[in-house]
């Protein structure tokens, strides 16, 4: 079948409330572990984690951290605005978005926006014992977005200090709570860097420095690249075929270090997290860009959403039955190396570009060959990517299993390793 058309009603399963975690364990790494080994399915504590990684592996995760992306404004009528930060527009990188002082733009999406159409909003807010007056100003619709200024009377404070002064951090819609204290520091990883995300690479939450020494120990080299999530990811499917259904373009950065390794390693990983997977993934269509046009710019090496699809060559080959594990695919060494030449021919260390790729049944992994991830909602593309991975119909006796086993379930629950 065509990748486009499958049914995003065949990937539904019951999903109790009860069993969505509210709240982390006190202990990341207490949490439960389901082991998906070539079919055998078992499960034991995140803290074993290592023991069923092989020694000397690579392991790589997304260091992306969670900003306080959501800022809220009250207008002289009483009504309540939410401004929901989700990209730098000006300027639209993000590292100097966070140097910023004075002034600047992103886009966002607008709560209660019909109370907002024009007009400046501002709020009082304190930083290092100053005073300050923040205000918002509505410049445009965008694409399912809008445009929104932000100013503030210093020239020493910094964006970042804004919204840590009065941003609030956006933990998942599903968890039907209040952002709380403890979310600041539970709803990161112990590894979190890069500033930029709206939403946590989940399946990182569980690790503690106790699991990271132990995977060290066995020998498992771990790096480190950059997806900032964005509030797409809970963007849910309403087309009845998955062809309807638009992937946000997310901005990835990925150091020359990270290429390097996996080429040592043979262009094999395991991957942290489904964010961590769509960048690996996206690495093999750059190389192929590059391998067909080595003058391409970054902005040229965006992974369009249905890419891997077009070029039938890369699609998983006829006849492999939904009951089967994903055929290999032949070994990226070659698009990583043309990535790497590229890098040499530009003097550059390291990759920024963007990815919108979907990973459906019908899509042949190139670079992941282990991966570790939450439980995902019924009826996402996360579950089609775990579906992609596994063989399409196996992703039932997954859930079932976890659904049988009394498994925490998004965001704050438990995690899986699967090895197809």
């Amino acid at each position: 079948m065509d990748p486009k058309h499958i049914k995003i009603a065949d990937y539904a399963y019951p999903l109790p409330e009860e069993r969505i975690a509210k709240y982390p364990l006190q202990q990341r790494d207490a949490s439960k572990l389901l082991i998906y080994n070539q079919g055998h399915i078992s499960h034991t504590t995140f803290s074993h984690l290592p023991e069923f990684l092989p020694e000397g592996s690579l392991m790589v995760m997304n260091n992306t951290r969670v900003i306080q992306a959501r800022l809220h404004f009250r207008k002289d009528t009483g009504a309540l605005i939410e401004v929901f930060c989700l990209e730098p527009a000006l300027p639209a990188d993000y590292a100097l978005m966070f140097q910023q002082t004075g002034r600047c733009t992103w886009h966002c999406l607008i709560g209660n926006s019909k109370k907002w159409k024009e007009g400046v909003l501002a709020r009082t807010i304190v930083i290092n014992g100053q005073e300050l007056t923040l205000t918002a100003s509505r410049e445009q619709d965008t694409a399912g977005s809008f445009l929104v200024s932000f100013e503030w009377n210093s020239t020493d404070v910094t964006w970042a200090q804004v919204l840590e002064a009065c941003g609030e951090l956006p933990i998942p819609p599903y968890l039907n709570r209040e952002t709380e204290e403890s979310d600041l520091t539970t709803y990161q990883t112990v590894y979190s860097k890069v500033k930029g995300s709206v939403a946590a690479p989940t399946a990182g939450l569980h690790f503690t420095e106790r699991v990271l020494q132990a995977i060290t120990a066995r020998g498992i080299e771990r790096a480190e690249l950059t997806l900032h999530v964005g509030a797409g990811t809970f963007k849910p499917v309403k087309s009845k075929e998955i062809e309807g259904h638009e992937m946000h373009s997310e901005w990835i950065y990925v150091p020359r270090s990270v290429i390097e390794a996996l080429v040592r390693h043979g262009g094999e990983c395991t991957a942290v997290g489904t964010t961590s997977v769509r960048t690996l993934e996206s690495l093999y269509y750059i190389g192929l860009k590059i391998l067909a046009n080595p003058d391409i710019s970054e902005l040229e090496m965006k992974v369009a959403q249905w890419e891997p699809y077009d070029n039938t060559e890369h699609q998983q080959p006829a006849g492999t039955t939904s009951n089967t594990a994903p055929q290999a695919a032949e070994s990226a060494l070659p698009q990583l190396q043309a990535i790497l030449s590229w890098m040499d021919r530009n003097h550059t260390d390291s990759l920024h570009t963007a990815t919108q790729i979907i990973i459906a049944p019908g899509y042949r992994y190139h670079i992941v060959k282990r991966m570790i991830t939450n439980f995902h909602q019924p009826q996402s593309t996360l579950l089609l990517l775990v579906s992609a991975f596994v063989g399409d119909d196996r992703w039932h006796d997954i859930y079932n299993y976890a659904l049988d086993n009394d498994f925490r379930f998004l965001s704050y629950g438990d995690s899986s390793l699967l090895i197809p």
